[in-house]
């Protein structure tokens, strides 16, 4: 039996049988280069503050760029202007360029300086930060077109900074110097995929009618809906048995090619 103490256990080999070694090997990397998250570039030259797109971003600490790594800043005597460029662009906006962003309503927001004070325009068209409570002047809405962002005031003017460099809020249209990003610090949450298919949103009469343009026969191209009371499709959706619901309808009315 010792002749055999030396023999190296492992898989049968057969002649003319290639190895699998270096399949598993470049499985192994792809599997792992699949759970890298993309790094966001734009963050990484702004100390990790990134831009927002959309009105739901905008919430919690955040920071309004007007040129470029140059912030809204704060000053001791409730006035606004452009701090200085960071020439350093590992860091993020200071704390004087720190505003806080309280979402007023779908469209509009309200925004807190460092000072505890919430930002209006005055007579004059002067950004300033003095107010205690939120109130008609207080109210901001964030413009979003054509991937630009300009940000207009409870008078009707978007926000830029004038030749004395304060921020004021005189121009009723938007240009160059008046678009600007926000940028947050807030992590990011990835949206989950909605599973509710698109004909089941909204109200019910909307629903039913999504469905008939999807499965109805148009041979004479006229939409067929029931004209019957949609009270029980309510109490169909309730119960979960929506769908059986539509499709009895649909069947009254003859004219749908998955029906009897």
């Amino acid at each position: 039996m010792s002749a055999y103490t030396h023999v190296k256990g492992g898989k049968l080999k057969l002649k003319g049988m290639k190895s699998d070694s270096k399949k598993k090997h470049k499985k192994k990397r792809k599997r792992e280069g699949d759970v890298q998250d993309v790094k966001d570039e734009d963050a990484a030259t702004h100390g990790g503050w990134w831009c927002v797109s959309i009105m739901d971003e905008i919430h919690g600490s955040i920071a309004i760029e007007m040129n470029t790594n140059a912030f809204v800043c704060a000053l001791d005597n409730g006035m606004f202007t452009v701090g200085a460029p960071h020439s350093n662009i590992s860091e993020g906006p200071d704390p004087p360029e720190q505003l806080t962003a309280v979402k007023v309503s779908e469209s509009q927001i309200a925004l807190k300086s460092g000072y505890g004070k919430y930002l209006s325009v005055n007579s004059d068209g002067l950004v300033v930060g003095r107010s205690d409570a939120i109130g008609a002047r207080e109210q901001w809405e964030p413009v979003f077109q054509d991937g630009k962002l300009a940000l207009c005031s409870h008078n009707g003017c978007f926000i830029s900074c004038n030749g004395e460099g304060d921020i004021v809020a005189k121009s009723q249209t938007a240009g160059e110097n008046e678009f600007l990003k926000i940028r947050s610090s807030a992590p990011r949450v990835k949206k989950q995929k909605d599973n509710v298919p698109d004909e089941d949103k909204g109200d019910i009469g909307s629903c039913e009618v999504s469905y008939v343009k999807k499965f109805q026969s148009f041979q004479d191209r006229r939409l067929r809906v029931n004209p019957g009371e949609k009270v029980d499709l309510e109490k169909a959706r309730q119960k979960g048995k929506l769908h059986e619901k539509l499709l009895d309808r649909r069947e009254k009315m003859k004219a749908d090619r998955y029906c009897k």
